[in-house]
């Protein structure tokens, strides 16, 4: 049992849960039988969902009677009390009792409550909100997504080592090219702090990665760069962009398919590219944004994915313990 990777799991938190939670870990167990649960939620609830489904050797219910609600604003989240599912499941990765903890609950709440019972790493003034984007070669980690509109040019090399370090645990045999997201590729391009973090980076040898300079928006998914950074406003802008344009993309497609009889012959042809297509869109193998800088990882899932896209977050979990992301930052920092 000692070889395997501890997640607590808040079971509550997200639509459809604890149901969707569930599911997830049992899907997830079917792909990976290297990880153990330590579920925190209403145990009548979970019992009757994992029981008889996966083995007992595999995980824990710990039963918790209050929950974050998603409206709550993160000070209510917090004053809600310590006996709510998210706040244990935190707890638990303090205690050193778990590896990593996962919720698909409040945003705003997860945070709050990770910097209240979690310390920073040393000489890490922020955290950051970092997600995988998929991009023509692979894929890209992007941060920060939200968690700080305002950076200095020291968050931000910061952000650059930090989500170096992460790519790096998830994958251990590239070193990643990275860059600033900026108005453009010159130097004299961008805001004050974005010119002077190129400067630091620029001069700064590091061996955890190759800085690439800057990227633009629209280079995003060119596959060149694998860690983008940024402040949490523009991160965030970019993120809802580009969503909002799969959507856009993928929904006309549907549309052009459906509204003819040529469109159904056509769909009926490219039935096998288009499903590639579909595929490489699925946000589900991209769900699991990563709160980073705090000495325990925190694992902030899609509150709207299925069980689907919560096993796969599962999974980007695991691959950050056995990644041992903390150290590396703690060593490029």
């Amino acid at each position: 049992m000692s070889d395997l990777t501890k997640i607590a799991v808040d079971a509550m938190g997200g639509d459809g849960s604890p149901k969707k939670i569930i599911d997830g870990i049992i899907h997830s167990h079917k792909l990976n039988k290297k990880n153990f649960f330590k579920i925190f939620g209403n145990k009548i609830k979970i019992n009757g969902l994992i029981q008889d489904k996966l083995n007992k050797d595999f995980y824990e219910i710990i039963h918790t009677e209050n929950v974050v609600k998603s409206t709550d604003s993160p000070l209510e989240a917090a004053k809600r009390g310590r006996d709510t599912s998210m706040w244990l499941a935190i707890e638990s990765v303090k205690k050193k009792e778990t590896d990593i903890v996962i919720s698909a609950g409040n945003t705003g709440a997860l945070l709050v409550i990770a910097k209240l019972n979690l310390k920073m790493i040393e000489n890490i003034d922020k955290p950051a909100l970092s997600a995988l984007w998929p991009n023509k070669k692979g894929m890209s980690v992007v941060l920060d997504l939200g968690a700080n509109i305002e950076c200095s040019s020291k968050n931000l090399v910061d952000f650059s080592i930090m989500g170096a370090s992460l790519y790096k645990s998830l994958y251990p045999n590239e070193t990643p090219n990275t860059a600033l997201l900026n108005i453009g590729s010159e130097e004299l391009k961008g805001n004050e702090i974005i010119k002077e973090t190129f400067q630091i980076l620029n001069e700064k040898k590091n061996n955890n990665f190759n800085f690439s300079g800057y990227i633009e928006g629209n280079e995003l998914m060119d596959g060149n760069v694998n860690v983008i950074v940024s402040d949490g406003f523009t991160g965030n802008v970019a993120l809802k962009t580009a969503e909002g344009t799969a959507n856009f993309i993928t929904d006309e497609l549907k549309k052009v398919f459906k509204d003819s009889i040529l469109g159904k012959l056509s769909a009926i042809l490219n039935f096998s590219n288009l499903n590639k297509f579909k595929k490489r869109l699925d946000p589900r193998l991209y769900n699991g944004a990563i709160f980073i800088g705090l000495d325990s990882p925190v694992v902030k899932s899609h509150g709207g994915t299925d069980f689907i896209g919560f096993s796969n977050s599962l999974e980007v979990c695991s691959k950050i313990v056995k990644g041992d992301l903390i150290n590396k930052i703690r060593e490029n920092i």
